[in-house]
């Protein structure tokens, strides 16, 4: 069963840390682009991180940069996400994503995990 499963998130105050755990299972994630979205009340969902394929080359929302380091540990099969210095603008939902177009469309999402920011 293909499946992504987040885990990590919590109330931590500002200028805290956490790390997110994203955990995959019935596919490889070196396969894919692997990314963390995120998604405040009342806004749209953001691209936060992504790892490309060959695990080296990442990118990173502006918000983010600097405080946000996505990483992938291939013999777990887990994409992470270290988050430093949050803020409260930090707050969201935050989702873990599989992307990969191998003769068709493999697309897959987990369900989310609540970080709250916030004294």
């Amino acid at each position: 069963q293909v499946q992504l499963v987040e885990s990590g998130g919590g109330l931590v105050q500002p200028g805290g840390s956490l790390r997110l755990s994203c955990a995959a299972s019935g596919f490889t994630l070196r396969d894919y682009i692997t990314s963390w979205h995120r998604q405040a009340p009342g806004k749209e969902r953001e691209l936060v991180a992504t790892v490309y394929a060959n695990g080296q080359n990442t990118n990173y929302a502006d918000s983010v940069k600097g405080r946000f380091a996505i990483s992938r540990d291939n013999a777990m099969n887990t994409v992470y996400l270290q988050m430093n210095s949050l803020q409260s603008e930090d707050t969201a939902v935050y989702y873990c994503n599989a992307r990969r177009r191998h003769f068709q469309l493999y697309d897959y999402w987990g369900q989310g995990t609540q970080v709250t920011v916030s004294v």
